[in-house]
């Protein structure tokens, strides 16, 4: 971090140092003040949206990707960021382009369908990038859902394809309920168990009301997806307990020990919070994604950010199309929301519905004029742009 000195500041500074032994407290307080105002400076810095997808499709180009699938990663990446859901946003890019420097996916790729039958299809994704295969994958579903009511797409040979709400929102642009899921390198502790079993398997439902408002849920069937502990240590920060186990098999909440055992606790946490609900439905994902597909499934699917083999990983997408069942429903789903929103609250926080912090984030991002990335990610994300060899993400002041 650049720090600049004022002439008056440098030379109180200087004062200080040969003053004695009872001025240290003054120094330290001195120097932090100066940190302080350099942190600050830095907060007031965004990154808007389109230079986040800017600087990404660059990356993305460099690696091998064509210019169409370059935009659709950094534009999915920038709406996760945008959303708030930083730990699969930009922090993810890097990987994806070590992947295909390493020749384990392939950027060229495109999916393949493999059965088509009325409302069903299975598709091949050929090793492409997850964000291609599952794009490619939800606009047939959506395609089918308004011929016959509702569409469901399996996808084996896929990748990390990164926050599932991104599909669900594609088929609610359309004005239909959106559903996907996938499975994941293994990375939860079933329930009773001390080793990786299956993987944070997350998965998306959300609607449209019509009149602005929406429910759209988006989670990780463990207790937190792994991102959450990579960003928790490139903050410094502890993470809560009932996140993760150590290598141990003991709870943990040194987040670098969380990392290294990669035993992600079940949503819910332990077997007394009901964890085994976590783990029932991060099976049942697995059900839709791998066995069906006839991808990898559970614990034989590669280790998380190896490089061995593929990934191999299967996704399910679903569209439907309410009009096609009873008359009302996205007036009947205002109502509910409603109702849920205007239920008597226990202290001064709201009831919210799933999609409510998402929906919160942007209007701040908006009125910001941009994204606020930590200064790590700034920092490792210049580096990436020298390795690259792109031009970095420009930063602009604030707007409020």
């Amino acid at each position: 971090m650049l720090i600049i000195f004022h002439r008056a500041t440098l030379s109180r500074f200087c004062e200080l140092l040969t003053s004695s032994l009872s001025s240290r407290a003054c120094i330290v307080a001195t120097v932090n003040r100066m940190m302080s105002t350099g942190c600050q400076d830095h907060d007031q810095k965004v990154v808007s949206k389109d230079e986040v997808i800017r600087f990404i499709q660059d990356c993305m180009c460099k690696a091998g990707t064509t210019l169409e699938d370059a935009y659709a990663v950094g534009h999915h990446l920038m709406t996760a960021d945008y959303r708030g859901h930083f730990s699969h946003g930009m922090n993810r890019m890097q990987m994806y382009v070590k992947d295909i420097e390493n020749r384990i996916t392939d950027p060229a790729a495109r999916p393949q369908i493999v059965t088509d039958f009325q409302a069903i299809a299975l598709v091949d994704g050929k090793n492409a990038l997850g964000q291609v295969v599952g794009k490619y994958c939800m606009e047939l579903a959506v395609e089918k859902a308004k011929k016959f009511g509702i569409g469901m797409v399996a996808a084996r040979g896929s990748n990390h394809f990164g926050i599932c709400g991104y599909y669900t929102m594609m088929a609610m642009e359309q004005g239909l309920i959106g559903f996907n899921c996938t499975n994941t390198s293994p990375l939860m502790a079933p329930t009773r168990s001390v080793k990786a079993g299956l993987g944070t398997n997350p998965l998306s439902l959300g609607m449209s009301t019509g009149d602005g408002d929406e429910f759209l849920l988006d989670m990780a069937t463990t207790a937190v997806a792994l991102g959450k502990i990579e960003l928790a240590i490139r903050k410094g920060e502890d993470i809560p307990e009932g996140w993760a186990l150590g290598s141990d098999g003991e709870v943990t909440r040194d987040a670098e020990e969380a990392f290294n055992a990669s035993l992600l606790m079940p949503l819910g946490g332990s077997e007394c919070n009901s964890g085994y609900k976590g783990y029932g439905l991060g099976l049942m994902v697995e059900v839709l994604c791998g066995i069906l597909t006839g991808s990898q499934f559970g614990p034989n699917i590669r280790a998380w950010k190896t490089n061995d083999r593929v990934a191999n990983l299967g996704q399910c997408f679903m569209a439907i199309n309410p009009e096609a069942f009873a008359c009302g429903s996205k007036e009947r789903l205002s109502t509910l929301l409603k109702q849920l929103r205007d239920l008597p609250v226990a202290g001064e926080e709201p009831v919210l519905i799933a999609g409510d912090p998402e929906r919160s984030h942007m209007r701040k991002v908006d009125g910001e004029g941009g994204i606020t990335y930590h200064p790590n990610q700034l920092k490792a994300s210049e580096e990436f742009a020298k390795h690259m060899g792109v031009r970095p993400m420009k930063l602009v002041p604030k707007s409020v």
